[in-house]
């Protein structure tokens, strides 16, 4: 015998939201060399090419800062706190 829901429970549709994506945001310091900040982006930062490296640390450079990558929660706080480590100096992780 099938089972049936109140009628204010059927007409209830339930959003779906996705988790949002997080930002790892390296900042310019006085320092950390050009060569360590892209290294590290290279060691740490998967599928980092070194061509793009050097196009993030120029930016952390010129700009002050750079976002080096975007995705879920979890791997962001991964990545910032591997970065920190090395000796980058990082923004707050926040969502995007």
């Amino acid at each position: 015998m099938p089972t049936t829901l109140p009628q204010e429970r059927q007409s209830q549709t339930i959003e779906r939201k996705p988790y949002p994506n997080y930002k790892v945001i390296v900042l310019n310091d006085d320092f950390n060399t050009f060569q360590h900040v892209a290294a590290c982006l290279m060691k740490y930062i998967p599928n980092m090419s070194q061509e793009r490296a050097w196009e993030l640390t120029n930016e952390v450079h010129y700009q002050g800062l750079a976002i080096v990558w975007v995705g879920p929660q979890e791997q962001a706080e991964l990545y910032h706190m591997q970065l920190q480590r090395a000796g980058l100096t990082m923004a707050p992780i926040e969502p995007e």
